[in-house]
């Protein structure tokens, strides 16, 4: 199934927490000389224009990065997040919000490369000519999962994994699992995120089984909701998961959600920041 369209969903509050969380640990590995890559297994278009009819018709992004947008005090840890939509917006007026692509585009140094992969036979093409000529960026119209695969291990031996489906069928949950199991086995050394969706936490709940049962160390659980658990209400939590995270990740995230929940859902929000697995 190929019917997800992010242009409807870009910006909205799950944009904001994974780009967030991208933006911190992009940051960490910059802290050393070493090149890495960034490897993203859904990249989507790189970049999305919130005037487009599809983001007005839901709307999601002006509960989302709109209200931070607005935001006077904005805590330090998120400045980088916020410099790689601005990069984007020649004005003050909030109209491109950049999709995981583009966030790590920001925050690429000349050392450094990232890997693309878009299977959407509308989405890759624009995928295609928004880095075009980019000699620090593939970009490949193949399965996500068998791309990283194939790809593992990277010559740089540092990096971040960003894996965020659209979780369209239930056995995708599944197929996260058993990619962080192959993954892990050829790069046991690099940080993989894995976006996930609450709308039923059931199926969150079995996934987490799943990667505690791949008897992997060190995978840190960052979540963030609008409401509480609802079958009935479509998505109404988003959240991280992290293994390898840098070491500052957990304090940082903890300083932030506090901020985020406010700014996006100060009645009804929640958020949680805990070990699956410790070190």
């Amino acid at each position: 199934m190929l019917s997800y369209r992010h242009s409807f969903h870009a910006g909205n509050h799950a944009d904001v927490l994974k780009h967030i969380v991208q933006s911190l640990i992009l940051n960490a590995l910059k802290q050393k000389d070493k090149p890495f890559v960034y490897h993203d297994t859904h990249s989507g278009v790189g970049r999305y224009d919130l005037n487009h009819e599809w983001a007005e018709k839901t709307g999601e992004y002006k509960q989302g990065v709109a209200r931070l947008w607005q935001q006077v005090d904005i805590p330090a840890e998120l400045q980088s997040y916020l410099d790689s939509i601005k990069v984007l917006n020649n004005s003050q007026n909030l109209r491109y919000y950049p999709g995981s692509p583009r966030v790590a585009r920001a925050h690429l140094r000349k050392q450094d490369r990232m890997v693309l992969t878009e299977l959407h036979p509308s989405d890759y093409p624009l995928l295609e000519q928004e880095f075009h000529r980019d000699r620090q960026v593939s970009i490949y119209k193949e399965d996500g999962f068998k791309r990283l695969k194939a790809s593992l291990p990277p010559q740089e031996r540092r990096g971040l994994v960003l894996i965020d489906p659209p979780y369209e069928l239930a056995k995708e949950y599944r197929d996260v699992v058993q990619a962080i199991h192959q993954s892990h086995k050829r790069w046991a050394t690099g940080i993989y995120a894995i976006w996930y969706p609450v709308v039923n936490r059931c199926d969150i709940e079995d996934m987490i089984e799943g990667l505690e049962g791949l008897e992997i160390r060190k995978i840190l659980q960052i979540e963030l909701g609008v409401s509480a658990d609802s079958n009935e209400h479509g998505m109404t939590a988003s959240g991280m998961i992290v293994i390898n995270p840098p070491w500052k990740l957990e304090s940082q995230m903890q300083a932030i959600l506090p901020f985020l929940k406010n700014a996006i859902a100060p009645t009804t929000g929640h958020h949680t920041v805990k070990w699956i697995v410790p070190e």
